[in-house]
Formats: C-alpha cells, structure tokens, sequence
C-alpha cells in the first residue's frame, strides 16, 4: 500500500485512478491539484481527493506516488514544478496518449530524477472530460502500455506494473517510438478523420438538414468527435509525424477507392471491401498483442 498519492490534474483520468486505488485498498491518502480550484475543490467534495493542494509541488510533497493527469503539452512544465520532491523511492506515472514527446520531456525536466518516471497511457477515457465523470471501474479491464526507458528504475517499473495489475488492467510494454506509431494508427488518425467528417458535415449550407437524419451508424463513427477538443489538439500536434504518415496512408486508400468508383470497377472496389470487412469482422482487442 502506499501512503500517499500526489494528483496533479484531477480530472477524468486523474479522478479514476485515485477512486481505483483508493476502492483497491492501494492508498491511504490523496493530495490533489488542478490548475482550476474549482476543479480541485469539487474533487474533494466528491471523495476523489482528500487533501486540496494549492500547487503541483505541494501536491507531491509527502507522496510515494505521483500521477500527472494533465494535458501532454503541459507535461514538461509540470515535472519542473515538482522535480526537486522527486526522490529515487518515488513512483511517478502519466496518462498521456503520446510517449515520446512525454519522455522528452521528463528527460530534460527531471534529469537525474528520470529513473523515477514510469510513462503510461491507459487505453481508456470517455467522450466527456470532468471529475464528475470519474469512475473507479474505468481502468478495469482495460490494456495499459507502459514505456520504460533505459535509465528507468526497476524498482519503479515493477510497483508499475503491480500497481496497474491490481486495478484489474492488461499491461503491456513497448518503446516510446514503437507507443507512438501503433496509436498514431489505431487512435490518433482515427479521431482526426471522426472531428474532420463532423466539421465537413456541419460546415456545408444543409449540413443541420443532414444530421438530422443520421442514424446509428453515423453515430457510432463519429462517436469520438466529442472528445474534449483541447485535449486532442495536444495530442494531434505532439504526434504529427507519426499521424501525418498515417494520414498519408489513409489519403492513398481513399484515393484508390474514389478512383475505382470514377470508373465503375466493380471487381476492384469489391475486393478492398471485402478485405477491409473481413479484417474487421477478425479483430479482436484481446487477441492483439502489440509489437515491442
């Protein structure tokens, strides 16, 4: 059990795993901070945190463990603000969705501190952002991808692994570069085309006509366009090469399936819809298991 989490961001992510650990027995206090008081104060109220913080580094001070559950834009000037309460016992872990520009990040910030840092992104979320949203089951069950770096302790990464574990995830591990490119594929780009069909849709003069009568399917691919904006502005920019790789692959399909309907190439089109619908019906999320 540790003694301490320190909660920087209490939000969805942030407020789900302190009412994770706290339901699993794993924490016998939590001190939270958010850049919004309000945000920190309703968090208290609700029984997420314990203790309101008046800063990140307050927040960390007298932790054994640190979660940093903020945007990935802001993940830099947050390791500087708590850096010099970061000891080698001390367990630090994110929840960001981009892992290279995080590791970056913490290397230039906390320097010999580095060791301490376990970056982790938790394949989970909602379509909602807000501590009124958080909930103690969102991890369960869900794939977590840990990547260590080389100067990361063993000792961290193994209470990672423990910690997660107990929350009922699936942990997995890879590089930063191999995290970013698999999410640039199966995440990133997909969000990307979901806040593009909307702003196409909406845009045009008929556009509200049209929504009007959109039916289930539309719903369901268009889902993740309400995620929270900001957050996947961050997200989106700090994976751009990765993303724009991907989007170029995407363009190419899309431009090879306009071409075969310009010419009515009925063979053609049906064979990469076949394959596309095969390949879906086999996917399984469980059965994946993601290249190191």
């Amino acid at each position: 059990m540790f003694e301490q989490l320190g909660l920087i961001g209490c939000g969805l992510m942030g407020g789900s795993f302190a009412l994770a650990l706290k339901k699993a027995g794993l924490v016998k206090q939590v001190v939270g901070y958010s850049k919004s008081p309000s945000t920190t104060s309703r968090a208290r109220q609700m029984g997420v945190i314990d203790i309101e913080a008046p800063s990140a580094l307050l927040a960390v001070s007298g932790a054994d463990i640190v979660l940093l559950a903020v945007p990935v834009a802001a993940t830099e000037a947050t390791f500087k603000s708590i850096k010099h309460l970061i000891s080698p016992t001390t367990l630090v872990m994110d929840v960001g969705s981009t892992k290279r520009d995080v590791v970056d990040a913490a290397r230039r910030a906390l320097r010999e501190q580095v060791g301490s840092f376990v970056p982790a992104h938790p394949i989970t979320g909602k379509e909602v952002s807000g501590v009124e949203f958080a909930d103690a089951l969102l991890y369960s069950g869900k794939n977590v991808i840990l990547t260590p770096i080389e100067r990361t302790l063993t000792k961290q990464l193994s209470q990672a692994v423990d910690v997660w574990t107990a929350l009922g995830c699936n942990v997995l591990q890879m590089s930063p570069e191999s995290h970013d490119a698999t999410f640039a594929a199966v995440s990133h780009l997909p969000h990307l085309i979901a806040f593009a069909m909307m702003h196409g849709l909406v845009s045009q003069p008929q556009g509200q006509e049209y929504l009007a009568l959109a039916g289930p399917g539309f719903r369901d691919f268009t889902r993740i366009a309400a995620s929270d904006p900001h957050m996947w502005r961050d997200i989106l920019l700090a994976n751009k090469e990765e993303l724009l790789a991907q989007s170029q692959i995407f363009q190419r399909t899309l431009q090879a399936m306009e071409a075969m309907i310009t010419s009515n190439n009925i063979d053609g089109l049906t064979g990469m819809l076949e394959h596309a619908s095969d390949s879906r019906a086999d996917w399984s999320m469980a059965s994946l298991k993601p290249k190191t």
